[in-house]
């Protein structure tokens, strides 16, 4: 039994894109995004998953403008998330770290199926698992991805690494200067004040299954491997 800290690791799909999205996948970034993770992999001391949105190549509100029906629109989404995967996959790779990524839809010429004993054994010999496609299914997001894969592989921290805002207000900073950030917050606080860390469903699940969740900005260098290795950087769900 590895005495390794398994974690997974949510990034949002516009972590990828380019400066004022003018790319939807900008090389540069994923490449700075992969650095980052292989700070925090190189500390010898964690199994890493990880899962990305997709909202760079698809959002809902493009959906609703078309007049599409959710489940399309949502099994867009997933097709979006897996094309950021291999994005980050191949990024991990150029840097020597062995990676995998899983997807729950079929795509078998391009990544393997998801299946929970196979991820775990990937974890075990030290690759990064790199979770693509959602849940499989519509009407979930990545946030629910995030809690459901790290309840099935055994993880205990989901680290929420968040596009310029360094943890959780109690109203959103960008738009209220007075807005209040807390350090630590408990999983019913979370889904008592509506704080929309996450969906209502990730938070529960989460709740339920004892993972922790830590919200930082992922866009100060270094945050990520500060927030693996146990520093007191972001806001603290437990």
């Amino acid at each position: 039994m590895s005495m390794k800290k398994r974690i997974i690791i949510k990034l949002s799909g516009e972590a990828l894109s380019g400066k004022d999205n003018d790319k939807a996948i900008d090389p540069l970034k994923v490449r700075e995004v992969a650095k980052e993770i292989k700070a925090a992999y190189d500390l010898g001391n964690l199994e890493i998953g990880i899962i990305v949105g997709g909202g760079n190549i698809w959002r809902g509100k493009m959906a609703a403008e078309m007049g599409m029906e959710r489940s399309s629109a949502d099994y867009m989404g997933m097709i979006a998330t897996i094309m950021n995967a291999l994005a980050l996959q191949n990024a991990l790779e150029e840097l020597g770290l062995e990676t995998r990524t899983m997807t729950s839809l079929n795509i078998p010429q391009v990544a393997e199926p998801y299946i929970r004993r196979k991820a775990i054994s990937n974890l075990d010999k030290d690759i990064i698992v790199i979770f693509g496609g959602g849940t499989g299914n519509p009407y979930f997001s990545t946030d629910t991805t995030s809690a459901l894969r790290a309840a099935e592989i055994g993880a205990k921290v989901i680290l929420m690494a968040k596009n310029g805002t360094d943890g959780v207000y109690n109203k959103d900073p960008r738009t209220n200067n007075d807005a209040v950030k807390f350090d630590n917050l408990t999983h019913h606080q979370v889904l008592e004040k509506n704080l929309m860390v996450m969906d209502s469903t990730a938070a529960a699940l989460c709740k339920d299954n004892g993972i922790d969740i830590i919200v930082f900005d992922m866009n100060v260098k270094g945050n990520i491997k500060r927030v693996a290795s146990g520093e007191k950087i972001g806001t603290h769900i437990n």
